[in-house]
């Protein structure tokens, strides 16, 4: 009897299967990476501060001017610049002055009542940078971020690939899903933990993926970022700088938020403005401090000081950098430090739709909504390392042992790759242009050298 021709629909969720193999054996190494660095980066986020761990000082009744305090400062680092304040979020905090010298930032703890200096600590080499600069760039500069960035897209060809397998096609199935079979045992014990982990995790990691990919070199800043950009017209003919608000990060670190990065800074000098800092008040940090209070800025919040003569001062607060845990709060004002006069504004309401989306979706992403969402991210972050372990014990126990093969997921006669294959790089490379470039190198690659050589077909089959 002839052997029966598969059918569209399984030679569909063969592909499907395929795919999910080989970008799964690209990404997982990524994954386990990102999963590792963000709960040591969740750690620090959620628990303690990016800065190390939380200085705490004894209350007292008055605290010292901020420019008091950053005296003791300049006595102990005299050749540093100081590029931003940050004020304590609590009142047993110490209030902390980033200082740039000999090309580092040095992140300076100063006991608010007493003007002590309390610690000093290399911004650019806390646990929390390191493992930010692992997490985007895997400390390889901008290959490094490129190899994320294909990474990111091709995961979110594997979770879309794995939903499909996996999803439930009839509503008794979903108890078989949800719950790893108990009774199971060898492989299909793996296979029902992988299935069900990847169920619970699949929409999320979704979601913390295309939030990463919203960081990265090409698809953010080059395809979504410039459309979801606050616009600097809205500032009332304001004029403005060459450099934009991704000027005010530190230490390698984003302190801008996503959708003012790449929005111009305004310029001190002009006459233009409304009403900030009082008659009578000094424009330094003292002023700007008791005209961030009169507007608001409450707890922890930061003052970027002018680093040349057009320079202003930017009083900022958001949940990307841990001041707060309600997105929807985040705001920026930036100020002339000649006239003191408030010249723009931006906050939560004012950004673009997917700029508000980038916003809930980074605290989300970092744990910063509260003690929850750090947990939330703690056990996320967990789940997808043993995702990524189940993925990897399955394919061991099915491969042939001393075959030298992949033992890829076969496909039917009647479903060669290259025609599901396109389908899934046309659409990655519509969305990801990166990831989509990498999957048409391998469309080709197997086009023209692995299709053609029996022992390579062997291999990766």
């Amino acid at each position: 009897m002839a052997p029966a021709r598969a059918t569209g629909t399984s030679r569909f969720y063969a592909t499907a299967w395929r795919w999910h193999f080989y970008t799964g054996l690209f990404v997982v190494p990524f994954l386990v990476v990102l999963a590792v660095t963000g709960l040591v980066m969740v750690y620090f986020t959620g628990f303690q501060t990016r800065l190390g761990p939380t200085v705490h000082v004894a209350r007292q009744g008055q605290t010292q001017p901020v420019t008091a305090q950053f005296k003791t400062v300049l006595a102990q680092l005299p050749a540093a610049q100081l590029r931003e304040y940050i004020a304590p979020k609590a009142p047993d905090r110490a209030s902390w002055f980033l200082m740039a010298h000999d090309g580092v930032t040095d992140a300076v703890a100063v006991n608010p009542y007493t003007a002590e200096v309390l610690k000093v600590v290399n911004k650019d080499s806390t646990v929390f940078a390191w493992a930010r600069q692992i997490h985007a760039k895997l400390l390889l500069g901008a290959v490094g971020g490129y190899l994320m960035e294909v990474a990111a897209g091709l995961g979110i060809v594997m979770v879309i690939t794995g939903l499909y397998l996996f999803w439930p096609r009839q509503l008794n199935q979903w108890s078989e899903v949800l719950l790893p079979d108990w009774r199971a045992t060898g492989r299909k014990w793996w296979k029902s933990l992988h299935s069900s982990l990847g169920i619970w995790l699949g929409v999320v990691l979704f979601l913390f993926l295309l939030s990463g990919m919203s960081w990265t070199s090409v698809w953010g800043a080059k395809y979504v970022q410039p459309w979801s950009t606050f616009p600097a017209s809205k500032w009332d003919a304001v004029p403005t700088s060459d450099a934009t608000h991704a000027a005010l990060d530190s230490g390698g670190i984003r302190g801008a938020p996503w959708g003012l990065e790449q929005t111009p800074l305004p310029v001190s000098g002009s006459q233009l403005g409304t009403p900030g800092i009082l008659a009578g008040e000094a424009v330094n940090l003292d002023g700007v401090a008791a005209l961030a209070q009169r507007l608001g800025f409450a707890g922890q919040y930061h003052i970027n000081v002018p680093q040349d003569a057009m320079g202003v001062y930017s009083i900022s607060a958001d949940t990307m950098n841990g001041d707060m845990g309600n997105p929807f709060q985040d705001r920026f004002v930036h100020v002339d430090r000649y006239t003191g006069r408030i010249l723009a504004e931006a906050a939560y309401a004012d950004y673009s739709p997917v700029a508000k989306a980038m916003a809930v979706g980074i605290a989300l992403h970092q744990g910063d909504v509260g003690l929850w969402s750090a947990w939330a991210n703690v056990l996320f972050c967990l789940a997808v390392v043993l995702l990524c372990v189940s993925g990897v014990v399955m394919w061991w126990l099915r491969r042939p042992k001393g075959s030298g093969r992949l033992a890829a997921p076969s496909v039917p006669a009647q479903a060669p790759l290259w025609k599901g294959g396109a389908v899934v790089m046309l659409l990655t490379a519509l969305a990801f242009p990166l990831a989509g470039g990498v999957l048409l190198a391998v469309l080709l690659l197997d086009w023209l050298l692995i299709s053609r050589f029996s022992a390579l077909r062997t291999v990766l089959s």
